[in-house]
């Protein structure tokens, strides 16, 4: 490594540019141009943002293979795809309501079909009010997902987090009324066709 540096010193740096607001992808990319050691680098930053050291060694190992497809020089590049691959991100550890609304959220997001990836990272640091009112604006069409499942656990997702005070409560509330009408017409819909066939 160029300068000298030892993995601490750039930790300590890492910490103070991140104290500063630079993102983990412009502190990796300004600290491996410098050094050339992108390895190191990519601990240090994941290190100076919190991440436990065997997870931060797991992140590099996963992608580590991928260096060999840049160049000295492309450090920016480097980053930006470390940043998309949520190499910077930081587990954030939830309470145990959290964790019910986590959880009701990731049934939701099954019942759905799945959902845009970069909705990993939102699971990953607990934007669950953020999951909620992206997923209340959903429409199925086509016949995908399983509707009745989805509205019910985004209701009942929508009210833990209404139970809540929070800033944003006006616009929890509106968005889990709306899935408890979606969730009250799936369910009357459902009733009449099990009433229809006995009527015939």
């Amino acid at each position: 490594m160029s300068h000298g540096e030892g993995e601490g010193a750039l930790v300590l740096e890492a910490q103070e540019m991140l104290a500063a607001g630079q993102s983990g992808e412009k502190v990796f990319a300004e600290l491996a141009a410098r050094t050339g050691d992108w390895g190191v680098c990519v601990l240090a930053v994941c290190l100076a943002l919190g991440v436990p050291r065997a997870d931060a060694a797991a992140r590099l190992r996963e992608v580590e293979p991928v260096f060999s497809e840049f160049a000295v020089g492309e450090e920016d590049d480097l980053a930006y795809y470390l940043e998309f691959g949520h190499v910077f991100i930081v587990d954030r550890v939830l309470e145990e309501h959290e964790e019910r609304i986590r959880d009701l959220l990731r049934t939701a997001a099954g019942a759905r079909g799945g959902f845009p990836a970069g909705l990993l990272a939102w699971f990953r640091t607990g934007e669950l009010t953020k999951i909620f009112l992206y997923f209340a604006e959903t429409r199925f069409r086509n016949g995908r997902g399983s509707p009745p499942v989805f509205w019910a656990a985004m209701t009942a997702a929508g009210e833990l987090l209404a139970s809540q005070d929070r800033p944003d409560h006006e616009e929890v509330t509106a968005a889990l009324e709306r899935c408890r009408t979606q969730a009250a017409a799936i369910s009357a819909k459902q009733h009449r066709q099990r009433r229809t066939p006995a009527a015939e």
